[in-house]
């Protein structure tokens, strides 16, 4: 279905290639996982299948790429519509309508196909995502995994023989994300559509997957099973890491897998106790308090009656369904969204009446889409500019992103930054202000592990001098392995607030793989695992 024949491209003014001599033949009905740390590569593999890689991004492509035995060289992207549906990273970026129902309905006009077929596919996509409820809602209403289930469902309205997808799930809950992969994998079975995702989030999908790709970084892309290229990968999800620890062979892919090895190891583990983070509160006053905060939308209920209190030196995660409240719930407490009623106190002020220059010295907040603060045109400008807004010593932003991810250009244009590098620019711009409560809304999205690993670091590392932390987030293996505390919003309720195990652990959705296998003791990541290893090898 898909031939990769010695290809090698090559970006504008790059000192090498991007891919190297990609040699691919991808059948009908494969799902291909694409993996690989950030900035490797993955999407531009991915933007080869349909010529969009190097017609809208520049650069040279030598070889060919064929789809359905037409190459791409000899038609426009548009040509390649009937056959290649292309999710990209940024949904809201792609849209071209204002409701979801639209939405959903303009590729098939596109194709023209006829209003009977289009009516039916629209009613069977709704259903099958999950989003019946938001067929009339403006698009740029919905939230952000909200936004990227509409995105794949104007995909899969078409029926397309290939199916892209450029980090699907990254916006999406995991009920949410399991929802979507149950339909591609749908498509797959039943279809036999071609499917390629690429997916910094491999827990997700890794023991679904057919074949995997995986771009180390020199240009060059492996192709193999996926348990044999996970056996010295450099990216591995936790059950992975779980199974090299432990000394499985082979090495399991699934939760289902893992737990066939498990009761071994559980017996090693008995008696132990993976580490507890130190009870928040005590006699210090609270970083934050919130009341009874409520926020509408006209006659729409998006956080209700909410009480939440943030302690010096926690890093807290606030998790939920996609539409729940979260990141409304973060911008009522950052003082510049809307909030119908209740009370948000810093250091005995209220963000939300604070002047601007105060109120970035109370609360600091990291949206979404972190690019979206970002408008100058180099990032020396942005620190600059930061430094000034926030009087601070010149220097102090550079300093920041120094820390949070050094060795980036003071000349380089922040959208050329990877979205961990934008990530830290953001951040290092927030937190120039010396803010002493940091919120962070999905600030995982587009990193790797590695990457991941290391803000987890950054993040520790605020609390530890002293600043409150909440972060909204669906990731939850970043939350197992980075926050003391979850809460948990359902309708824009309060569901849940405790401690990081004794909430994901009780939630078949939220727990992370490791949970999932060693049930019912308490252990969340490979790391907790694979220290009380070494003190058991240790102590003889």
């Amino acid at each position: 279905m898909i031939t990769f024949h010695e290809v090698t491209f090559t970006y504008p003014d790059a000192e090498r290639p991007t891919l190297r001599d990609v040699a691919l033949d991808i059948g009908e009905g494969e799902l291909c996982l694409v993996t690989g740390r950030t900035g490797t590569g993955k999407s531009t593999l991915l933007g080869a299948v349909n010529g969009l890689v190097p017609r809208f991004t520049g650069g040279t492509l030598r070889g060919t790429v064929t789809v359905a035995g037409q190459r791409t060289d000899a038609a426009a992207p548009q040509e390649f519509a009937h056959l290649v549906g292309v999710v990209g990273q940024d949904p809201l970026a792609g849209f071209v309508t204002d409701t979801v129902e639209e939405e959903l309905a303009y590729g098939m006009e596109q194709l023209a196909i006829d209003p009977g077929t289009m009516r039916k596919r629209v009613e069977e996509t709704l259903d099958l995502l999950g989003i019946a409820e938001l067929r009339h809602r403006p698009l740029r209403t919905l939230s952000g995994g909200q936004q990227q289930r509409v995105a794949i469902g104007s995909v899969l309205t078409t029926h397309p023989a290939v199916l892209v997808l450029d980090e699907p799930t990254s916006a999406l809950d995991p009920t949410a994300a399991e929802e979507v992969l149950a339909a591609v994998l749908r498509l797959v079975h039943d279809l036999g559509t071609t499917v390629l995702i690429a997916e910094h989030r491999m827990e997700r999908v890794l023991q679904y997957a057919d074949r995997l790709l995986h771009l180390a970084g020199d240009g060059a892309v492996r192709d193999g099973e996926p348990a044999e290229l996970m056996a010295d990968s450099d990216v591995a999800p936790p059950v992975v890491q779980l199974g090299r620890v432990a000394g499985w062979r082979p090495l399991p892919l699934s939760v289902r897998d893992a737990r066939r090895h498990a009761p071994a190891l559980r017996r090693r583990l008995e008696g132990q106790l993976p580490p507890a983070p130190e009870p928040a509160g005590g006699e210090r006053e609270p970083a934050l308090d919130a009341h009874r905060i409520t926020v509408t939308y006209g006659s729409a209920v998006a956080v209700r009656e909410v009480d939440l209190t943030l302690w010096p030196g926690e890093v807290a995660a606030l998790m939920g369904r996609n539409g729940s409240g979260k990141s409304s719930l973060l911008w009522a407490l950052q003082g510049s969204g809307p909030r119908r009623s209740g009370s948000v106190t810093v250091a005995g002020t209220d963000p939300g009446q604070a002047g601007a220059r105060r109120a970035r010295e109370l609360v600091g907040l990291v949206p979404q889409s972190a690019a979206d603060l970002l408008y100058l045109q180099t990032v020396a400008a942005e620190c600059a500019q930061a430094d000034r807004e926030s009087a601070a010593t010149p220097g102090t932003c550079r300093a920041l992103l120094d820390r949070l991810a050094p060795g980036i250009p003071d000349d380089r244009h922040p959208r050329d930054l990877s979205e961990g590098q934008r990530l830290a620019l953001v951040l290092a711009v927030q937190l120039t202000a010396a803010p002493r409560v940091m919120l962070l809304d999905e600030p995982t999205r587009g990193l790797d592990y590695h990457a991941k690993r290391h803000f987890g670091r950054v993040v520790r590392e605020l609390a530890d001098e002293g600043h409150a932390v909440l972060i909204a987030t669906h990731d939850v293996e970043f939350v197992a392995a980075t926050a003391d505390r979850v809460a948990v919003l359902g309708e824009g309720e309060l569901v849940a607030d405790g401690p990081t195990a004794d909430v994901v652990c009780a939630s078949p959705a939220f727990a992370p793989q490791v949970a999932k296998i060693l049930r019912p003791l308490p252990w969340l990541t490979p790391e907790q695992v694979a220290h009380a290893l070494t003190l058991q090898e240790a102590a003889g």
